[in-house]
């Protein structure tokens, strides 16, 4: 199930399937996304959903926006669909 405020890891532990990281953070996947579409500035979007500081640790804070954007775009690429399929014939 996904969390509304889950513990933010760096780095996304990536699989080539659904892990528990991504259900907790299903929804942190889904504001990284909004955010881009609507062309807001990474570091802000850091600093509200990912809880990191870009002015305090830049090298980290853009490694963690890019680890979890990377994650968002590889659910909505192979994994997003699989679940709308789910829900559609459920």
């Amino acid at each position: 199930m996904a969390k509304l405020d889950p513990e933010i890891a760096d780095d996304v532990p990536w699989a080539d399937e659904i892990t528990s990281y991504d259900e907790d953070h299903f929804i942190t996947y889904l504001r990284l996304l909004d955010a881009e579409a609507e062309g807001a500035d990474w570091r802000e979007v850091a600093r509200i959903v990912l809880d990191r500081d870009p002015e305090a640790e830049p090298d980290r804070t853009r490694h963690c926006w890019e680890s979890h954007f990377q994650r968002a775009r590889w659910m909505t690429e192979h994994v997003f669909r699989y679940l709308l399929d789910a829900v559609r014939a459920g």
